[in-house]
């Protein structure tokens, strides 16, 4: 990696992870927005989503890999928390023992993952200030 590479690569780093914590959030607030939907198009009710991410990975020869960042690598169905039941014979997606399946979200985690990823979101942006502001101050002590 060349020189400029090295010094522009903090900034690009944090870029990407600005750029998957903002697909984080969308996904969380999608999760929260679908916690009370009992029927979905491909059947039952709404299942909670995850973001995955991968290391953004430069490999040279002869030398450990370099992170260059993060990026999502997939969007899961949570398949690990059980949906809720909940007895409630007069709601039309109830089963023929009167029971309600309710998606597996719970809004108290949600609001709390979605704080976790406005902070990274935060610290990746002062990153990015920090970066410009050390630039600009460079350019002020070459003239």
């Amino acid at each position: 990696m060349s020189g400029i590479e090295k010094l522009f690569s903090g900034m690009r780093a944090a870029s990407t992870g600005l750029a998957a914590e903002r697909i984080r959030m969308d996904v969380i607030a999608e999760n929260i927005a679908n916690a009370q939907t009992t029927r979905t198009p491909e059947g039952g009710p709404y299942r909670r989503k995850i973001v995955r991410f991968e290391p953004l990975l430069l490999e040279a020869a002869g030398r450990p890999p370099e992170t260059l960042g993060v990026r999502p690598s997939s969007i899961e169905g949570d398949r690990m928390t059980p949906f809720g039941v909940v007895h409630d014979p007069s709601h039309p997606d109830r089963d023929a023992r009167g029971f309600v399946r309710y998606p597996n979200v719970n809004t108290v985690m949600e609001m709390t993952d979605l704080i976790t990823a406005m902070r990274a979101y935060e610290a990746n942006l002062a990153v990015q200030q920090s970066f410009f502001q050390m630039a600009e101050r460079a350019l002020q002590l070459a003239r």
